[in-house]
């Protein structure tokens, strides 16, 4: 036996020694027939790349390159037209039918996945939070809320709500002048209320400019009369008609719930839905909290 099998024994020996000490330090349960196998494969593999390469060590000692020479060549450098080496063939066609034995049989691609197990679990972690919360006071659910506000909507709207100098939506406030035209002007269809879409153009000219200016302004003082096409679907006390449309008062909510589970489309970019990540007693937390920044 030679010096260099010797060491790629003695280098096969370290491998899967090494491979046994982080087994034992880790607790690895190798009654799990998962962590044999893998266990299996590691010192397969500890012992095949010592073998493979003291055999290629020792060719490239002895062996000579011959051949017919392809008649390409790149800057003076041919290539051989030799066949694929036999072992490496076996090998890649090997490893493709271990791939689909593993993927159908061995750990099949349908059986336990860590990533379905976190989403099981924290399926049952939201169905307990809601039994738990299900009639938190308004204190609870305001408390609640700014948790959920700083880690959520803050990167966006700012710790106190107050849009990032206009870059998102204001909280400490309704709805600017400029906003409410906006909508009049472009109609409206992101959150999908029950009344449908808001067609552009329901005002022009004076009575919209009157309508955005009352509604910005908190719907106080004298009703424009041109307040009469929004009234057919916000109500006439501009509240949404029970959730049939966005209520022009305040964050209700409603109003709240379409936004998360719709998104809505804003300065700095597309607000995402958060539909999955938002439990309903979420919802009414958040809506609470935003309720009070205005307030």
């Amino acid at each position: 036996m030679n010096a260099l099998i010797i060491k790629a024994l003695a280098f096969a020996a370290v491998l899967i020694i090494a491979t046994l000490v982080v087994v034992k330090q880790m607790h690895i349960d190798l009654s799990d027939p998962i962590n044999l196998l893998t266990m299996i494969g590691a010192i397969a593999i500890a012992m095949l790349t010592a073998g493979v390469s003291a055999k290629y060590i020792a060719q490239m000692k002895t062996d000579r390159a011959g051949g017919e020479l392809a008649e390409e060549n790149w800057d003076g450098i041919g290539e051989y037209k030799n066949e694929l080496p036999s072992g490496w063939a076996y090998s890649f066609l090997g490893t493709l039918i271990w791939a689909m034995w593993y993927w159908t049989v061995g750990y099949p691609v349908n059986a336990f996945s860590q990533i379905g197990q976190y989403n099981e679990e924290v399926k049952a972690y939201n169905k307990k939070f809601e039994a738990v919360h299900k009639n938190a006071d308004k204190e609870t659910l305001k408390q609640m809320g700014e948790s959920i506000f700083l880690v959520q909507c803050a990167p966006c709207h700012g710790t106190t709500g107050d849009g990032l100098s206009g870059k998102a939506q204001d909280f400490t406030s309704r709805m600017t002048k400029a906003q409410v035209l906006h909508v009049i002007n472009n109609g409206q269809h992101q959150l999908d209320f029950p009344m449908g879409a808001m067609p552009p153009g329901m005002a022009s000219g004076k009575d919209a400019e009157d309508i955005a200016a009352w509604i910005a302004g908190g719907m106080k003082g004298e009703k424009p009369a041109a307040f009469a096409a929004c009234a057919s679907c916000h109500g006439a006390d501009g509240k949404g008609n029970n959730g049939m449309a966005p209520d022009l008062v305040g964050y209700d909510l409603t109003l709240i719930s379409h936004v998360l589970e719709h998104g809505k489309k804003g300065i700095i970019g597309r607000m995402p839905s958060f539909k999955t990540r938002i439990t309903p007693v979420q919802e009414k937390a958040l809506a609470e909290y935003i309720q009070s920044l205005k307030d």
